[in-house]
């Protein structure tokens, strides 16, 4: 309680720099809402902790010193922009591929897709983007001052992560409800263009930033 009281301001800018970042739309909630919609709960839930878990493991590397790592493997973050925009493209082709066929394909990847491909693809989505990355940089940088102690790191990182996880498994529970499920099956073709269009802008975007 003493560290939350002492580092509060900073806590709580940190708190709402990872609350925007991981509302606002990105990768990580088109992933959530294509694989919640088109495979049901289970994979959308799965493919939830796949992010959250890229999450985590960005907020470990930014405790340890990520921004220093960084500086000295530069190409090393250049190298994951270019195969998460890769990915990102590909996922549009896939979108692409679904909303031209005239077959709901729902009831297929269900039977085929695996629970362990979907957290890896989860995880390869937020491992990739920079969003994430940054985003971690700046609620460290934020929410820790020099000399801050080993427990004030603890506050930021795991409340950040909780809100992480609830934002995370929510979108998948909101998009996988029979209502949402409905209007995906009335308007299939049209939302997964819609996601191919969206997955495509961020692949080349990803590609292309700077």
């Amino acid at each position: 309680m003493t560290e939350i009281l002492q580092y509060w301001p900073q806590v709580a800018a940190a708190y709402l720099v990872y609350l925007v970042a991981v509302l606002s739309p990105g990768p990580a909630t088109m992933a959530i809402a294509s694989a919640s919609l088109g495979q049901g709960r289970r994979h959308g839930l799965t493919i939830a902790a796949g992010i959250f878990c890229g999450s985590m493991t960005w907020a470990i590397a930014a405790s340890l010193g990520l921004a220093a790592i960084l500086s000295q493997y530069a190409q090393a973050l250049v190298l994951m922009r270019i195969l998460g925009g890769l990915y990102l493209l590909y996922l549009a082709w896939r979108a692409f591929r679904s909303a031209a066929s005239a077959v709901d394909p729902m009831s297929v990847i269900k039977a085929t897709a695996s629970l362990k491909r979907t957290f890896l693809m989860g995880y390869a989505i937020h491992l990739t983007n920079p969003k994430a990355i940054f985003a971690w940089l700046a609620i460290i940088s934020l929410g820790l001052p020099a000399g801050a102690t080993p427990s004030a790191v603890a506050i930021v990182v795991c409340g950040c992560l909780v809100t992480g996880f609830i934002v995370f498994m929510g979108y998948a529970l909101l998009f996988s409800t029979p209502g949402a499920l409905r209007i995906y099956r009335a308007a299939r073709r049209y939302i997964d263009g819609t996601l191919a269009v969206l997955f495509a802008f961020a692949g080349v975007k990803l590609l292309t930033f700077r």
